[in-house]
């Protein structure tokens, strides 16, 4: 089961061009276009015709157009025409809030009604010339939940990551854990150790040593229901660590959309937003390149996990004081299933 009242990033606005695109969000399968005026809008990608995809048609005048047999869809999702035949009983398609903005297209899977743009989350970083982003697109055949799990406990870097960004000292410096409204927070901080190869090349990159020991932090926030954005970052040490100097360090944000598409596969929406060196487009590159290469290394693992699950059903998973994070998440997550669970049923007998 998924929250459906929720803003889930779909895709970019590059993704949507000449053609549709469709994708299966929160078990819906859902196409998305350009209508009129360009705007970015999204109907139920089935033809009421003979339930051909709309995503394989086209679009024509800000209309989605079937590629079967010509079925025209509005962005309402009432049919406009269809050549030769009278469409006036033809049944209604599901339609869905759309956003675009922070350089993505949102989507609201619930109640229209309910999808306002106040319930986005706030991206500071994604409207500021002191920030600079760089991203990609993974699809993966686990549950969402598992990848939230393992973006809340960062344990896993120093064996999944020992070549990029893991160090022996994330084991030896335990995590605390704080709960806020519909908010998880998992910090953790290193003091005084090696910076590992990925943190060196950031350093390079703003133009400092690389070769002195550093202060570390990972802060990882769980925002409801599938947004996990991590504060990272190394100071050169005695600095101050997290609160050094801009001159002594390097920071970031690890951001990270997942949406989900089935119970076992989700849309993975990752990136970094940086506050140095923002109009360095070679340096956004390679933190980009680095940044696939290590998410690459966490998919194989998580698919595999989710295989093992899957056979194994009656295994009961151990809960450690590292899975705090994750574990609180999910508690999160049921909370709000069950009340948008019991709202529905209210609603339900309201219009008996």
């Amino acid at each position: 089961m998924f929250i459906k009242n929720a803003w889930y990033v779909a895709c970019r606005p590059e993704d949507l061009q000449e053609k549709p695109l469709g994708r299966t969000i929160c078990g819906e399968k859902i196409v998305f276009y350009r209508g009129k005026e360009n705007k970015a809008a999204a109907v139920e990608d089935f033809c009421p015709h003979r339930g051909a995809p709309l995503s394989l048609g086209y679009i024509e005048d800000g209309n989605l157009v079937c590629g079967y047999h010509g079925l025209v869809m509005g962005n309402d999702g009432k049919v406009v025409s269809m050549p030769s035949q009278r469409v006036r009983g033809f049944p209604c398609n599901k339609s869905y809030a759309i956003l675009e903005k922070y350089g993505f297209i949102w989507v609201w899977p619930g109640e229209q009604a309910l999808a306002t743009e106040a319930a986005l989350p706030v991206l500071e970083w994604a409207e500021s010339n002191e920030w600079s982003y760089g991203g990609g697109l993974f699809h993966i055949n686990c549950n969402y939940k598992l990848m939230i799990d393992n973006l809340m406990d960062l344990t896993h870097e120093t064996y999944v990551h020992a070549s990029s960004i893991g160090q022996k000292e994330i084991d030896d410096a335990l995590p605390t854990t704080k709960v806020q409204g519909d908010r998880v927070i998992t910090e953790r901080h290193m003091e005084n150790v090696e910076a590992p190869p990925f943190w060196k090349m950031a350093l390079r990159g703003n133009n400092l040593a690389d070769e002195v020991p550093v202060d570390r932090w990972q802060i990882c926030h769980y925002y409801a229901p599938s947004n996990v954005h991590i504060e990272v970052g190394v100071a050169h040490a005695g600095h101050g660590g997290y609160h050094a100097a801009n001159d002594k360090k390097v920071s970031a944000i690890v951001v990270d959309f997942i949406t989900p598409e089935t119970e076992t596969s989700h849309w993975y929406f990752w990136g970094m937003a940086r506050n140095f060196q923002p109009d360095n487009a070679a340096l956004t590159a390679e933190i980009r390149a680095g940044q696939s290469k290590i998410f690459s290394e966490d998919l194989d693992m998580l698919e595999q996990q989710q295989q093992n699950i899957l056979n194994n059903p009656e295994r009961k998973l151990l809960m450690l004081n590292i899975d705090a994070g994750g574990v609180q998440s999910r508690k999160v997550i049921e909370r709000l299933l069950a009340l948008e669970n019991t709202d529905s049923k209210i609603q339900n007998i309201n219009l008996a």
